[in-house]
């Protein structure tokens, strides 16, 4: 790859305007990383991969195999104490409390006008187990995830975006009341395998992880290294996150390697990966201006929370819904060869900005650019043909609907 393009694909990785961090810092795998040939780039704070063999190459074999993707660099965070479901309600529009043992759920931390500070996964941690957090044993199988205990109180494990965790603690710690304990995980490595071979492979190292399904997690081990496992991804394929040691993350990531289906990826596949799939990136996508309806994150709204309408923002949020926002998320299909890059504008027939793109890029899977803009709600139906300036040329595109590949989860009762 040139200098000029990967220029191109450098500019997915800029940060939040609001992050600073006093200085650059390694991830466990760092080292790993360069004997394994990556490229670094400066990501959220820590210099991280963002290719080895190249971009296209790794996004196809992800697609098509599995690929190990290091998220080090995200928040690991445990919420604990009494009334801790309630209290993360507070700040989080879904339904928290209603979450069994080891489900996972997709949540917004929104600010007290709706916008969108950040977006997150949030798990309850098995009740009456030891933290799967520390080196103490845990017998995989007394915890079944797929018939997980109903039950509101314990402890939640949150993960959250790396170049806003630290004003996201901040803020959590700024509105969630005392009683609520917030423990880092400072020590913790998170690794990610996707792709449509990536749990089969996995389980062979884990026995086990295979019972999962999408969106719940349990404890694991492997060589009595403690692992927390779920089964999500950002890639729109099918895979498992591995939250583990620190300490162990080389040997754990050899092991993985030493599987024919994985090969390590960089950054710049996952968010053509990610992009594919029609999932939002934090400070690109989303930022503090956008509310979840404006963002097209509806899902994230619980049913039980929209009724009691007790969430931040909630008057703002629940008015766009019922009569749309002025500005909608849309997917688009870019007419021509030339990706349209985030900050391009959405112009009308007078030249007029009207919108802009905040994510664009080459689409390897489907062979076309594609992109994700905010347009008004007027042009958001599929469909709609829409003009796009950069750099002095006028594009067409196409309002699509997402994701422009379809996921490829497995979902409990389908396996």
């Amino acid at each position: 790859m040139s200098d000029p393009e990967l220029r191109s694909y450098a500019s997915i990785i800029d940060q939040a305007d609001d992050y600073v961090e006093p200085e650059i810092l390694p991830l466990p795998l760092d080292a790993w990383h360069r004997a394994h040939g990556a490229r670094m780039v400066e990501f959220a704070g820590y210099e991280m991969p963002i290719q080895y063999e190249g971009i296209m190459a790794e996004h196809a074999w992800t697609r098509d195999s599995a690929g190990l993707f290091d998220v080090s660099h995200m928040g690991q965070l445990v919420f604990s104490g009494e009334g801790v479901a309630h209290a993360l309600e507070t700040v989080l529009p879904g339904d928290i409390a209603g979450l069994g043992e080891g489900k996972m759920r997709y949540s917004l931390l929104l600010a007290q006008d709706g916008g969108i500070l950040d977006d997150l996964m949030a798990t309850r941690l098995p009740d009456d187990q030891p933290s799967p957090f520390s080196a103490a044993e845990v017998e995989p199988e007394a915890y079944d995830p797929l018939h997980p205990s109903p039950t509101a109180s314990g402890s939640f494990y949150v993960v959250v975006n790396g170049a806003t965790k630290y004003d996201d603690i901040s803020y959590l710690i700024e509105h969630l009341p005392d009683d609520v304990t917030i423990n880092i995980l400072e020590d913790q490595a998170l690794l990610a395998v996707q792709g449509p071979k990536a749990v089969d492979a996995v389980a062979r190292i884990v026995p086990g992880v295979d019972a999962l399904v999408f969106m719940t997690a349990g404890a694991f081990h492997w060589n009595d290294v403690p692992l927390w496992i779920s089964r999500s991804g950002y890639t729109g394929e099918d895979g498992v996150e591995i939250s583990l040691p620190a300490e162990h993350a080389v040997a754990f990531a050899d092991a993985l390697l030493a599987l024919a289906e994985i090969k390590p990826i960089g950054l710049g596949a996952r968010d053509s990966l990610r992009l594919e799939a029609g999932l939002p990136l934090y400070g690109h996508d989303l930022d503090p201006e956008i509310t979840p309806v404006m963002a097209d994150l509806g899902f994230a709204l619980s049913k039980r929370r929209r009724e009691a309408a007790d969430f931040p923002g909630a008057e703002r949020i629940l008015t766009q819904r019922e009569h749309g926002p002025a500005t909608k998320r849309v997917g688009l299909i870019v007419e021509g060869r030339q990706p349209a890059r985030e900050g391009a504008e959405v112009i009308d027939d007078t030249g007029a900005t009207i919108g802009r793109l905040t994510s664009g890029g080459f689409a390897p899977t489907l062979g076309k650019p594609i992109a994700m803009a905010y347009v008004p709600l007027a042009l958001a139906a599929p469909g709609t043909r829409i003009e796009i300036a950069q750099r002095g040329k006028v594009h067409t595109a196409t309002v699509t609907a997402m994701p422009f590949i379809p996921h490829r989860y497995v979902r409990a009762g389908a396996k």
